[in-house]
Formats: C-alpha cells, structure tokens, sequence
C-alpha cells in the first residue's frame, strides 16, 4: 500500500505530491500528519497524507517513518479545502494546513493541559507507616500519607501546596507503589464562567426585523447553498435577525460559524452570545492563547461545540453539519490575510457553505461595493432594514471645516465645535467616542533649516514622536525606536519643528480643556497586554471613563447606551491615499463612527475636515449609502475595477535595491513572454514595475506589478507558473495577491 502526501515545508516549486509506502501493520488513513524521510540526505520532515493507493509509478519509494497518532487527522472536507486554498490562492499545501490547524499543532509535543491526580492504593501500609510500623523517616511523604487517607485521592496542585511536599516526595510513593496517577485531559476555556448560567430567552423582533427574518428563514430551509445580505442601517438590530437564525439553526441540529472582525470581538459581544448559548459556544482569535485556541479546536473537533464565534481563521473550524455561515461587518478588510494563504474570509465561508448546502449570510450597514453589486444583481439575496430599532433616530452630523479653525487661530486638533459638543455630553452627564486613526503624539519631526523630515533608518516612513517618560521616536512599520533628536541628522540645525499630531497630543488637549472629564485612551500603545482592550471597554461601558479616544479599535462593533457624541479628529487620513477603494473606506468607516452615537437616545456627530465639500464625507453624515454605492459603482465600471474585473498585485522584495530592478525587468519580460507563447486568449492589463506604497520596509525593498484580469483557471496557472519561477530567486522573492484589500 502507498500514500500520497505533501510535506508541510517546502518551496512553492516543490510543492507537490510525492508517493511513499506504508509500513505493514502501521495503518495510515487520509489527514494524517506523518514523519517521512525526504530529500538527499533523508531528514525526517513532517507532511500529510492526502490520499492512499494500491500501486506507484514512482521510482526509489521511501517509507513513511511515523505516523503522529497524537495529533489531529484533517477530515476529508478539511483535505478538500487546502486544494481549495492552494488553487485559489497559490499558496503551498502545507501553509494551508497549518492555517487550518491550531498554532503550536506541529511543534514537538502537543500543548495539552492535563489534571494529575493522585489515588493512594494501599491504604494499610500507609497507616502502618504514619504509625512506626514501617519506617520512613520522610515527613514529605508522610504528610500526603495523612492527606489521603480520609479522602483517598487528590490533584497534583493540592498536594504540592501541603507543608513541606514537593514534588519528589510524590515520585517516591509513586515508586513504592503507594500511589497511582490518573491524567484527565482540561480544556482552557477564558469563557466558561459566562457559560455556567446561559439561558435562552424569546427573540423579540419588530416588524421590519422579522420581514428580514422570515427572508433568512425560508432561505435557512431550503437545504441548498445560498447567500444573503443583511444590509441595515446603524442600529437597525442586525444582531438581533442573526440571532434569531442562529437559534433556528441550532434547532434544526445544525452547527453555526459566525466571523467578526477582530476589533468587533468584545466582551460584549462575546457576552451576549455565550450567556445564551453556554458551553455549546467556542470562541477563536488571535489575543488567545496558544493553549486556549487549541482546547477550543479540540471541543470543536470532539462535536461538543454547535457554534463557533470568532475572527477569519475561525471560518476554519472543524464542525460537522454546517447549517448558518454569518460574517458580520462584511465589509472589513481584515476579513483578508495578508500572509500565505492570502485568503478571503468571505470565499472560504462560500466553499464551506457549497460543501454543507448551508446559507452564507452577509451583514453590513456598509456592505463592500463587491458585496452590494452581487446582491443588486442577484447572486445574494438582498435582505434590508432601513431603520433604527425602537424608532430611534439616526445621529445628526455637523461637518467642521478645519481650515476656518486655523484662520480663527485655532491650532489645536480640537476643533470649537467639538469642544462645545463636548462640555454639552458633560452637562447632561452623557459619555463621547473621539476617532483618530494616528497614534503617538506628533506624526513626523522636520528641520527649519533643510526641510528634512527624520525618517527610520530601514523603512522609508517618518518617525513619530511619543510622549511619556523622556519621549522616543517610533516607526510604526517595523517597531525600531530612538531617543527624540535635538539636532537635524542630515544638517545640525537645532531648529526642528514637531508637526502633525496622534492620540496622545488629543489627549493631551483633552486634559487642558476639559480636566473634570475622565480620557480613556485605547490604542495599540495602551493596548498591547493581554485583555488590555476587553478591560478598557469594560471600563467605559461601566461609566468609569467619560470619553473614549482611540484609533479604528473604537469605532466598531459597540454599542455604549450612554454615548451621545461622537467626533471623527481628522475625517481625511483614509481619503486621499493611492488606492482605488479609499472612497469606500473612508465612507464606511465615518458612517461606522457616526452609527455609534444616539443608540439610545439622541445622537450628534462632529465630523472635522479639511475637505468639507467632500462627496463621500457629505453622503457619510447623510448615511446615505445608496446614493454613495451608485456613484462608486459607476466610476468602478468606467474605470474597469473591481467588481467588473479582478486585480492581482505581483511584489517583488530584496535587500539589494539594483538586484530588484534588475529582477523587475526579467519578471516583466517573463509575463510578455508567457502570454504570447502559452496564455495569448488571456485578457491582461499589466501596470508597472512602480514602487510599493511604502518604497523601504524593514530593510528591504519593494517594487510591484498590478494585473487587471478575470481570474479562472486558465489565469490562475499563468501566475502559479510565474510563482514558480520567481518565488526565490537570488535576492528578490517574488510574491502574489489575488484581488488584496490594498492596491
């Protein structure tokens, strides 16, 4: 008997099946992890079965040499989808398994938590010891003697906690047969105190809420694929609908995935799912655990699970019987890895959904362009609620323009309007969210004399200014850090000028202008400790901070009763960048912001800028996606962009700079070459070499090519081919992202 495997590490270009043979008496089934001897001088490597056959048309097959029976066997799905993930988006078979599988799989020894406990097995000669009747002059072990013996066995934590135990003490009546050791394998679970008292209660839907309903409903029942949007304003009770399908599909014994973007998982969130649905809920991200992730994959994989709450990798879970596939927030970027496998959370889900007949269902109150033109022409059931649940009104939007502020002699980020709305939340005793998607307190320090702005040494970005301590200058790219500079590094000149400004200086003004309010800054400075973030949300919800200021952690996935104000610092940082989905963003994220004001009540929004006759800033304070959609769909159209096209982006990257271009000009000679031998019936558009957007990171250097095409098949092995032949090659590697988030 043979196998056929994959080895988990090895090269695009080797990545490929290779046959070996199966020991007798070893039996190996599809999904194994295995140890095979591969390669020239046979080093054991770690690879997985994919399929077994009869006969080889290989030559000098080797032997598998293990099969790693204490770790995970991939189900025949789970096999399906790393094909699945390889050919969509040329990644090897092995990075797919390891997406798949839990971190820390693969490592020497699984990371399980186990329960020792001790059972005392000869309870006479324990008593004659503690009486002189046998000698012993150990008292260590004597006081585990006196321990058990009323009881008869205890956990390995008790025991060690006796006076004068240790855990040589236990070994040495393990060794007279005294003692017997039982291990119970513990699952971590961060969430089981909110699971003890889960209770299912009634759905309460308004009218326009169950008209979306039963339209998810009759979708749910069907028993074939499907895909719906649920697109609804702000508040409109989206969770509520999805709820209500989740309880329907538990009900008809079918399992549940349901995806939200990482800043959106707060313990609210996680509450309202876990206090009713109880231990039948296991949740994954990424500030886990590697222990907690992987309990949470074995509860999953042992069927004690029926829905799994978590970010994009939780579209990975192992359920059986997958009845209701929800991604909320739909529209997030990070729904998209941007390391291999550069998947979509959004395609593995439809895969999932096709293999399971299951109802993918979308939701969104600013559903992607991409998302909203497939369900305007029917490829996703289009499933509206255009207004606030309980009646509630929409957030009135104020735009200031920040140029009016500098010519009053406002220098400050906070604007008057801003600041009045603000002392206003404080008379009538409300809270506010302020959004600024820069950190630090000044974004680049520059010199009066030469104009050089101080940048870091391996990326070219400027550093930015961090108060606190004696300050440091920063690079938010690759983390390298210095002390603030007193002179120009390029001309001595001691007149540098600090401008631009961050969370910090906000805070900062914030304390000048209004000391009796409480600042709760939540950034990636203020939030790097594990359950940072959960405490800080827990904090503001409690009333223990009376306003919340922070990058796009703030904006998302909350619902603050008390919040009646909420103020966007600097509307423009998203607007005017180079890429072609930045309308896009900048809508949804000042729509986002705006929705999160007035849940409870009457809502305001201030909305600083430099652009206040802006289109997509005007339509965002209307929260008028509509409007917003027809004028973006038509520029996509004309344009021929995404939806009415696919865009690949080919990086090369290398440390030596003339290596790069030199490398650039064959890739680009290789493409010409390629599509007039073998790929000609391809329509292609090719764009560049031209500079990444950030030119220098970490020390090396980036140049890309953009491909307008239609991906299928066909253009699928044209870039595995080029992918084959660049992905290492000398100094430059050569890398490829089927439609990335950024361009």
């Amino acid at each position: 008997m043979f196998c056929e495997v994959y080895i988990l590490d090895v090269p695009y270009a080797l990545d490929r099946p290779f046959d070996y043979a199966v020991k007798d008496g070893e039996p190996v089934v599809p999904g194994n992890l295995l140890k095979v001897p591969f390669g020239k001088g046979d080093n054991q490597r770690i690879a997985i079965a994919t399929r077994l056959k009869e006969t080889s048309d290989a030559e000098h097959i080797k032997p598998v040499h293990t099969v790693m029976k204490d770790r995970f066997t991939l189900s025949d799905e789970m096999l399906g989808l790393c094909l699945f993930l390889k050919e969509r988006t040329l990644c090897t078979f092995g990075e797919a398994v390891k997406c798949i599988l839990p971190p820390g799989t693969l490592g020497d020894t699984p990371n399980l938590c186990m329960r020792k406990t001790y059972t005392l097995t000869d309870s006479q000669t324990a008593k004659a010891m503690l009486s002189g009747e046998i000698k012993n002059r150990s008292e260590g072990q004597k006081e585990i003697l006196r321990y058990l013996l009323p009881i008869g066995s205890a956990d390995f934590e008790l025991l060690r906690k006796l006076p004068g135990v240790g855990s040589e003490h236990i070994a040495a009546l393990m060794k007279k047969g005294l003692l017997s050791l039982t291990e119970t394998a513990l699952f971590r679970n961060p969430y089981e105190e909110m699971a003890e008292n889960a209770e299912v209660t009634p759905v309460i839907l308004s009218k326009a809420q169950n008209v979306a309903y039963d339209t998810i409903e009759k979708l749910l029942l069907t028993d074939e694929p499907n895909a719906a949007l649920l697109y609804g304003v702000t508040g409109s009770g989206k969770t509520s609908v999805m709820m209500k399908a989740i309880d329907r599909t538990l009900g008809l014994g079918k399992t549940v995935i349901l995806l939200v973007p990482e800043i959106a998982l707060t313990p609210q969130t996680v509450r309202i799912f876990v206090s009713r649905y109880g231990k039948d809920v296991a949740v994954i991200h990424s500030m886990l655990s590697q222990g907690e992730r992987l309990d949470a994959y074995r509860r999953i994989e042992g069927g004690e699970v029926k829905l799994v709450i978590g970010t994009r990798s939780a579209i990975f879970a192992p359920l059986e019987n997958v009845g209701l596939i929800i991604i909320d927030e739909e529209h997030e970027h990070t729904y998209k890895s941007e390391t291999d496998p550069k998947y979509h959370a959004r395609d593995v889900a439809a895969y999932r959904a096709g293999v399971h007949r299951a109802l993918l269902l979308l939701a969104s109150a600013t559903p992607s362009v991409e998302s909203y033109y497939k369900a305007k022409c029917g490829s996703y059931t289009l499933v509206p609620l255009t207004e606030r649940y309980g009646g509630a009104k929409l957030p009135t939007a104020y735009v200031v323009d920040m140029r009016e502020e500098l010519r009053a002699g406002n220098t400050s980020p906070i604007s008057d309007r801003l600041l009045s709305s603000l002392r206003q939340t404080e008379e009538d005793e409300k809270q506010a969210i302020l959004f600024l998607n820069r950190r630090g307190f000044n974004s680049q320090i520059s010199c009066k004399t030469c104009g050089e702005v101080i940048k870091c040494p391996h990326c070219s970005v400027s550093l930015t200014y961090h108060a606190g301590g004696r300050g440091k200058m920063l690079c938010h790219l690759c983390g390298y850090q210095t002390k603030p500079f007193d002179k120009c590094p390029a001309c001595g000149s001691d007149k540098l000028s600090y401008v631009g400004f961050g969370t910090q200086k906000v805070e900062e003004d914030l304390a000048k202008y209004l000391p009796t309010r409480r600042v709760l800054r939540m950034d990636a400075d203020t939030t790097g400790q594990k359950s940072a973030y959960d405490r800080m949300i827990e904090d503001f919800r409690e009333e223990r901070a009376d306003i919340l200021l922070g990058t796009q952690m703030v904006t998302k996935g909350h619902d603050f009763p008390k919040v009646a104000l909420t103020g966007v610092i600097l509307a423009d940082s998203s607007l005017y960048v180079s890429d072609f989905r930045a309308s896009e963003r900048t809508f949804s994220l000042l729509t986002q912001v705006i929705g999160r004001a007035g849940r409870a009540g009457e809502g305001s929004a201030v909305i600083q800028t430099y652009s206040p006759d802006n289109e997509v800033i005007r339509l965002a304070c209307e929260q008028n996606y509509d409007a917003f959609y027809e004028g973006e769909i038509a520029i996509r159209k004309a344009l021929s962009y995404p939806p009415f096209c696919d865009m690949v982006q080919l990086t090369l990257t290398s440390e030596d700079e003339g290596e790069l271009y030199q490398t650039s000009k064959t890739v680009k000679e290789e493409m010409g070459k390629l599509l007039a031998e073998k790929y000609g019936g391809i329509p292609f558009v090719i764009y560049g070499p031209f500079e990444a957007q950030v030119y220098k990171a970490n020390g090396k250097f980036r140049l890309r090519f953009v491909v307008k095409c239609k991906l299928n098949r066909t253009s699928r092995l044209f870039f595995a081919e080029m992918l084959g032949k660049f992905a290492s090659v000398k100094k430059t590697s050569l890398t490829v992202d089927l439609n990335p988030q950024t361009i």
